[in-house]
C-alpha cells in the first residue's frame, strides 16, 4: 500500500477512535482525572493503533498471510487484555458491573484496522453506528424496561417469520390450477402479523384514536383484509371501542380503493377513466364513515374506553388465516380456468376475497388480448366488491356485535356508491 493511499486510511482510523472517544469521554466527563480506564485519548489512540497494526500486517505479507495474521491477532489480543484489566479495576473501584468500555475499545481497534484493510465508507458508517448506540444508552434501557414479554415474543416471532422461515421456503407453485406458492402464502401470513403488530405499536405510542387510524392507513397499503381481521379480533376480545376499530377498517378500505386505482394508473392508464369513478366514490364513502364514527365516538365520552391491546398477534391464528386465503386463491383460479374468459369476473370475485392486487394485475395483463377494457374493468371492480363484502363476513364471524353492524353499513354504502358511479360511467360513455 503506497503512502498517498495509507495516509487517508490512517486519518480515518484516528477519526474513528476520536468519534467513539468523544462519546465515552463526554459520558464520564465529571469523573476525576485518573479514575477512568479509558477516555477520549485512549479511544483515539486505540483507533490509530488498529490502523498502524493493520498497516504493519500489510507490510509483512498482508492481513491474510501467516505473518500478517500473527501481527494483527497478537496486537488485538494484547490490546484486549490491557483494556479488560483496566476496565475490571475501574468497575471494582466504582462498584459496578459493565463490559461496555472494554468491548467499545476492542471494536475501536478493530474498526481502525478495517479502515486500513477494508472499505472506508463501511468503516466510517460502523463507527457512527457504534457511537450512536453508545449515546442511546438511557433510551435503550428505558425501552427495554417498558417492553412487555408478549411484545418481545411477538416481535421475535415476526422477525423469525421474515428473516429465517421466508428465505428457506420454496418459491415454486404446488398443487392444481397453478397451485399455491408456499413463499407467497407465508408472505400473506407475515403481512397479517405485521399489520396486527403495527396496530398494537401505534395504539401504545400514539393513543387509541390516532394510533388505530394511523395503523389502519399504513396497513391498508398492504392489505385492508389484514386490517379487518386484526381489528375484528380485537373487537371480539374487548380491546378497544368497536366503533373506533370499525373506523380503522373504513380508513384501510379507502386506502385499498386508492391503491387499486394506483395500480391501474401504473399498468393501464387508458382504463383509469372506467375504473376511477367507482373507486373514488367508494373511497369517499369509506372516509365519510370513518369521520362520522371517529367524531361520534369522540362525542360519546360516557362509553369510551381506551384501547388496551394485550397481545400484538397470535401466530397460529395468523397462519390459519393465511392458509384460508391461499385456498381462496386456488379456488378462484380453478373457476377462472374452468370457464375461460367468460369466467374472469367469477374468478375475480373469488380471488378478490383474499387478494385484490393480484386480480387487478392479472386482469390488466389480459387486456387487450384476452379481455376487452370493459371486461377487465368489470373483473377488477368485481374483485374490489368481493373484498368489500368479505369484510361483512369477517365482522360477523370474528368481531360480532356493533363492530359487525358497522362493517355491514360500511360495505353497503361503498357498494352502493360504487355501483351508481359505475352505472353513470357507462351511461355517459360515447356509443
Amino acid at each position: 500500500m503506497d503512502l498517498p493511499d495509507l495516509i487517508p486510511r490512517l486519518a480515518l482510523a484516528l477519526g474513528i477512535g476520536l468519534l467513539i472517544g468523544l462519546e465515552r469521554g463526554w459520558r464520564t466527563r465529571g469523573a476525576r482525572p485518573g479514575s477512568r480506564a479509558a477516555g477520549i485519548r485512549t479511544f483515539t489512540i486505540s483507533g490509530l493503533l488498529g490502523g498502524v497494526v493493520a498497516a504493519v500486517a500489510q507490510a509483512v505479507g498482508g492481513a491474510t498471510s501467516l505473518g500478517g495474521g500473527i501481527v494483527l491477532g497478537s496486537a488485538f489480543a494484547v490490546h484486549a487484555i490491557v483494556i479488560t484489566l483496566f476496565s475490571r479495576a475501574e468497575n471494582a473501584a466504582a462498584g459496578i458491573f459493565s463490559a461496555t468500555t472494554a468491548v467499545a475499545a476492542m471494536l475501536t481497534f478493530a474498526l481502525g484496522a478495517y479502515a486500513v484493510l477494508g472499505d472506508l465508507p463501511i468503516a466510517a458508517g460502523a463507527a457512527v453506528a457504534t457511537a450512536g448506540v453508545l449515546a442511546s444508552r438511557e433510551k435503550l434501557h428505558g425501552w427495554v424496561q417498558k417492553i412487555t414479554w408478549p411484545e418481545l415474543r411477538s416481535g421475535l416471532v415476526l422477525l423469525a417469520m421474515s428473516f429465517i422461515a421466508l428465505p428457506v421456503l420454496p418459491d415454486e407453485p404446488v398443487g392444481p390450477f397453478g397451485g399455491v406458492n408456499p413463499r407467497e402464502v407465508w408472505i400473506i401470513a407475515i403481512v397479517l402479523a405485521a399489520v396486527s403488530f403495527l396496530g398494537y405499536a401505534a395504539v401504545k405510542y400514539f393513543g387509541a384514536r390516532r394510533g388505530l387510524l394511523l395503523a389502519a392507513a399504513a396497513g391498508g397499503l398492504a392489505s385492508s383484509t389484514a386490517v379487518t381481521i386484526a381489528n375484528a379480533r380485537r373487537a371480539a376480545a374487548g380491546e378497544g371501542e368497536p366503533r373506533l376499530l370499525a373506523a380503522g377498517v373504513a380508513v384501510a378500505s379507502a386506502v385499498m380503493f386508492l391503491r387499486v386505482a394506483g395500480i391501474v394508473t401504473a399498468l393501464k392508464p387508458d382504463l383509469l377513466m372506467l375504473v376511477a369513478p367507482a373507486l373514488v366514490a367508494a373511497m369517499l364513502v369509506a372516509l365519510g364513515f370513518a369521520l362520522v364514527w371517529m367524531f361520534w365516538q369522540q362525542a360519546d365520552r360516557s362509553d369510551y374506553r381506551s384501547a388496551e391491546f394485550r397481545n400484538p398477534f397470535d401466530f397460529l391464528t395468523v397462519v390459519g388465516f393465511a392458509l384460508f386465503l391461499a385456498a381462496i386463491i386456488v379456488l378462484g383460479r380453478a373457476v377462472g380456468e374452468t370457464f375461460g374468459a367468460t369466467g374472469a369476473v367469477a374468478g375475480a370475485v373469488v380471488v378478490g376475497l383474499a387478494d385484490v392486487d393480484a386480480v387487478t394485475v392479472s386482469m390488466l395483463r389480459l387486456t387487450p388480448g384476452t379481455l376487452t377494457g370493459v371486461q377487465a374493468t368489470l373483473a377488477i371492480l368485481a374483485a374490489v366488491a368481493s373484498d368489500t363484502v368479505s369484510k361483512i363476513a369477517i365482522g360477523a364471524a370474528i368481531g360480532r356485535g356493533w363492530f359487525a353492524a358497522d362493517l355491514a353499513a360500511l360495505a353497503a354504502g361503498c357498494l352502493a356508491a360504487g355501483a351508481v358511479a359505475l352505472w353513470l360511467t357507462f351511461a355517459l360513455l360515447p356509443a
